[in-house]
């Protein structure tokens, strides 16, 4: 199915990984070659075609085209709604889908960015480190490298529930605070998530539960692996993922190219969350760290090509 609407082209359709019928999406300027790829990591519970259709459209319009899949058990995607037995194969399922189209003919020569919201953030820093070298670099906003204490239930709840994990993995029980509550400071953006049935809104269920805390421990540990360049954004009054692990990204990531941005009194929610003035400040931030990657050329295609020079220069 494809749409078109001031200047953007949009089209939806479904991979086949693992036997699974995963949903994919993109928008993409309709009238120019884009002057990058973007390929989205939405969060817990989320979608890309609705949830995501703000952001897209104006990174269209910025020149950009920005590609989504939903999850296992997420979206659109077939799966269990909001289970995640394994994270490392969700994690292969979207470095696997970006990656084919990364190395489609037309697409070879363009710059591609990865960008992740939330748990999103802790998928893009996962597909990172599964190939260090291939993306150009990242957008992380809140990224879950560590679920914020608030959001966490007693270390003794959390052994009892790891333990149950193994026993009945897709049991809602998790006690977890509303994160819709939480995440957007605006009410109508709210309601818009609850009516979205796409959106998963029940407990997290016991196996997604140690999934998302396993990962993000394993993240905060290795934080020093990061090495693409990224832009690492937070609001400082995030109450669903924490900040100061967002500050220790930046400290330790060995990443020579990064940069933090920390947004005084902004929530979770800082794509579509957000008063439209506080929208405003974070993507005229975004675009404007894409904009001066894309203006600085492309390092890793030049080294490509200068390798594959010096090889055949060396099979003849």
């Amino acid at each position: 199915m494809a749409s078109q609407a001031e200047n953007v082209v949009y089209e939806e359709g479904y991979v086949t990984s693992r036997g699974l019928q995963l949903f994919t999406c993109v928008w993409k300027p309709a009238n120019q070659e884009p002057k990058a790829l973007i390929f989205f990591c939405h969060g817990y519970g989320m979608e890309c075609s609705i949830t995501m259709d703000s952001t897209a459209r104006r990174l269209v319009q910025a020149g950009y085209a920005m590609y989504g899949m939903d999850y296992e058990g997420h979206g659109k995607s077939a799966g269990l709604q909001g289970y995640v037995e394994s994270f490392d194969n969700v994690v292969d399922d979207v470095s696997d889908h970006y990656t084919s189209i990364c190395e489609k003919k037309e697409n070879r020569k363009k710059l591609r960015f990865l960008m992740g919201e939330s748990m999103g953030g802790a998928m893009a820093l996962q597909v990172h480190r599964k190939k260090p070298e291939y993306w150009d670099g990242a957008v992380l906003v809140a990224p879950m490298c560590k679920i914020a204490d608030e959001m966490k239930p007693s270390p003794m709840v959390v052994n009892a529930l790891v333990k149950l994990s193994r026993v009945i993995p897709t049991w809602k029980v998790i006690p977890s605070n509303d994160v819709i509550d939480s995440a957007f400071k605006v009410p109508e953006v709210r309601e818009q998530v609850r009516a979205n049935q796409y959106c998963y809104k029940g407990r997290p269920r016991l196996k997604t539960g140690y999934e998302l805390l396993r990962v993000s421990t394993d993240i905060e540990k290795n934080l020093n692996e990061v090495s693409l360049p990224f832009l690492v954004l937070h609001g400082e009054d995030d109450k669903v993922t924490d900040k100061s692990v967002s500050k220790q990204l930046y400290e330790v990531a060995s990443s020579k190219d990064k940069t933090l941005k920390l947004y005084p009194g902004m929530w979770h929610g800082l794509l579509y969350g957000e008063p439209p003035e506080n929208l405003e400040i974070v993507f005229s931030d975004i675009i404007g760290w894409l904009n001066e990657k894309v203006t600085s050329g492309n390092a890793r295609l030049e080294n490509e090509l200068k390798n594959e020079n010096d090889k055949s220069i060396q099979d003849h």
